[in-house]
């Protein structure tokens, strides 16, 4: 028996040893932001450069949390992250955004949060990560409230995203006044009926021609959200805007984004190796 056991351990430290580990690190960061005047909780999954035989850029992929949400939520829904950023050669890039939808809000200085992700963020992790520091090498998605972010986001700043997501978002805020301290941010919306029109992902498809953006968007089934998800998605289609969309069974709920983030990184993935491909032909 003990013999057995001997060559059992022997065994297991040589499958270890010959096995890839996973070295991916997880910083926390507090990230300065001159518009704000306050630092910002950043966490950031950076791969292991040397098990990408000595690559030094990396594409980035911004993760946006939901209502409720913070810095942590992503790492925390989704564990894996540290595998498949050494995996895909993938830095990602989680702000908390508070209850904020990622707005520079009208009403509040405090919160803007737009310009904070869009332009200081990017600027810092540029700086302060070996990023391939380029638009076509940056992506940015998330869930529900971080859903409508990722879009709005990426929509109005596609100078610094080529790629964007959204999973189960709440991509038309209008049919939901009440809801998730979006008044704190925009006033109530009967009063201000104008302002809540201008805030919206779905007006926002003006800024966006057909090329600009690879976009994919996804919802379940079963979400309250699904509908205004099905109206995006025609109105990209009526103005031959392309994108992936995709629905599947499922809720508003954590096994449903798991299982989505991903399919949207592997499209973000496809889009990146699109990206060094043309890159490669222009050499």
């Amino acid at each position: 028996m003990k013999k057995n056991k001997r060559m059992w351990l022997v065994a297991s430290l040589l499958l270890a040893s010959v096995l890839p580990s996973t070295a991916a690190k997880v910083d926390t960061l507090m990230v300065r932001s001159p518009s704000m005047n306050k630092a910002v909780q950043v966490v950031v999954v950076v791969p292991d450069a040397a098990g990408r035989k000595g690559a030094s850029e990396f594409p980035v992929v911004y993760l946006l949390h939901g209502y409720g949400g913070n810095a942590t939520s992503w790492i925390a829904l989704k564990p894996g992250l540290k595998r498949i950023a050494d995996e895909k050669g993938l830095i990602f890039v989680c702000p908390d955004g508070r209850n904020s939808w990622y707005w520079d809000s009208p009403r509040d200085p405090s919160y803007r949060y737009e310009t904070f992700v869009s332009t200081e963020l990017v600027r810092y992790v540029d700086t302060h990560y070996p990023t391939a520091a380029k638009r076509e090498a940056r992506a940015i998605t998330g869930l529900s409230m971080g859903g409508h972010g990722a879009l709005w986001l990426a929509f109005r700043h596609k100078e610094t995203f080529g790629a964007c997501g959204s999973t189960s978002g709440g991509v038309d805020i209008r049919p939901f006044p009440q809801n998730w301290e979006m008044a704190k941010q925009l006033g109530e919306y009967v009063a201000n009926q104008k302002v809540w029109d201008e805030h919206t992902v779905t007006n926002q498809l003006g800024r966006v021609a057909h090329g600009d953006l690879a976009i994919i968007i996804d919802c379940g089934e079963d979400d309250f959200f699904l509908e205004v998800n099905k109206e995006l998605h025609q109105r990209l289609l009526a103005r031959g805007i392309d994108h992936d969309f995709i629905t599947r069974p499922g809720g508003h709920n954590g096994p449903y984004w798991q299982n989505a983030i991903d399919y949207q990184l592997l499209f973000f993935e496809k889009y990146f190796g699109r990206r060094d491909r043309i890159a490669e032909a222009r050499r």
